[in-house]
């Protein structure tokens, strides 16, 4: 092989795909990117995990084709502490090593035999869409953190997106909490429903949001893509089925209340200090004295009561809750006020941005 390309464009490319290339210790390849400069005047980058895999394409000047798998670590590095070079850079196989040179760097790097690099799958284009970027990527942070960790059940460590009417529904629960964020598109066919697993969405994140366009997403039972303009992205999908979470979505207001949202944060961020080791706050909501009082004791640490102006309406109500499970959704929020309504002991709390349909989130009070 023998090529040269832009500095900042190789730099751009090998930065993403090394977020997705793995240090595998039965299968080290994982470890490498794949350049392949077979085709006149292009570079394909691909890595791979085996999990998700990613294919980006970059102009070069092609003088001699070829294939190799260099260390990703390795080449990132590289070109991230490298000295920028307008004269851009050359790609050359010497030895069993891949020279990268510039005008005022030269780096000699070990290669790998590109014979055990795994193929890329390609998603037929049979169940195929298209959704803005910047949406599917809003669409994501707004409730992945709520899935679960554990494997156990995986339809559990994932995002679940189906649409609903004009609206793309992504939905992540980890049983305890429950996110919900509805993306109004302009049109697009039912797609069925797809199971982003957990683990993937970090990576799918950064990748996507790069990209501020449409971008045409295929799917099929095994896998999804996301294609735009010579990248290629492609993740495993959960072959499973989600609960039915409106199911548990309380139908009866008793209590509801109003707050600013960074006062109520604040709240939270003081409680949390006092918390004990099941970070645990009590709410108490008193209408006839107008009073939404957050509390927190620690036998170890003291204790400490704040009293939140709010706006209330409904019946008499003190429940416990988990604070982390609560100050995560405030992430997804972006009105000044958040309302949020019970249903009675035992019962989850919804919270809402104020003016907002698009996005509730459900959190199950704690029993001791």
């Amino acid at each position: 092989m023998n090529i040269e390309c832009v500095q900042e464009k190789l730099k751009w490319a090998v930065g993403f795909a090394d977020h997705i290339s793995n240090k595998h210790t039965t299968l080290p390849v994982l470890s490498c990117l794949l350049f392949d400069a077979t085709i006149k005047n292009q570079l394909t980058i691909k890595a791979t995990n085996l999990d998700l895999g990613i294919e980006i394409n970059i102009p070069v000047k092609t003088i001699k084709e070829g294939i190799v798998a260099v260390p990703s670590s390795t080449i990132n590095s590289f070109l991230i502490n490298a000295v920028s070079d307008e004269k851009g850079v050359i790609l050359e196989t010497t030895q069993g090593n891949l020279k990268v040179n510039t005008t005022r760097n030269s780096g000699l790097i070990k290669i790998q035999s590109h014979e055990d690099f795994p193929s890329i799958p390609r998603v037929a284009q049979e169940n195929s869409f298209s959704l803005n970027s910047t949406d599917f990527v809003k669409g994501l942070r707004s409730v992945w953190y709520s899935s679960s960790v554990s494997s156990i059940k995986p339809e559990l460590s994932s995002v679940y997106i189906y649409c609903e009417n004009d609206f793309v529904v992504f939905v992540a629960t980890d049983s305890f909490r429950l996110a919900e964020k509805k993306i109004k598109i302009k049109k697009t066919k039912d797609f069925g429903q797809i199971l982003l697993p957990y683990k993937n969405i970090p990576d799918i994140i950064k990748v996507l949001e790069s990209i501020n366009d449409d971008i045409e997403i295929n799917l099929d039972k095994n896998q999804v893509s996301f294609s735009y303009k010579g990248i290629y992205l492609i993740s495993r999908v959960i072959d499973g089925t989600f609960p039915d979470y409106k199911q548990i979505i309380p139908k009866i207001v008793t209590t509801e209340v109003i707050v600013l949202k960074q006062d109520f944060i604040n709240t939270l961020k003081l409680s949390n200090v006092f918390s004990d080791k099941f970070n645990q706050i009590n709410i108490k909501i008193d209408p006839p004295a107008k009073k939404c009082q957050i509390k927190t004791k620690n036998n170890d640490v003291g204790e400490n009561t704040t009293i939140l102006d709010s706006a209330i309406t409904g019946e008499f109500i003190e429940i416990n809750f988990n604070y982390k499970y609560i100050v995560d959704c405030f992430q997804s929020i972006d009105s000044d006020s958040v309302s949020l309504v019970f249903n009675g002991l035992n019962k989850p709390v919804i919270i809402t941005p104020v003016s907002d349909t698009s996005f509730r989130y459900i959190v199950m009070p704690m029993n001791r």
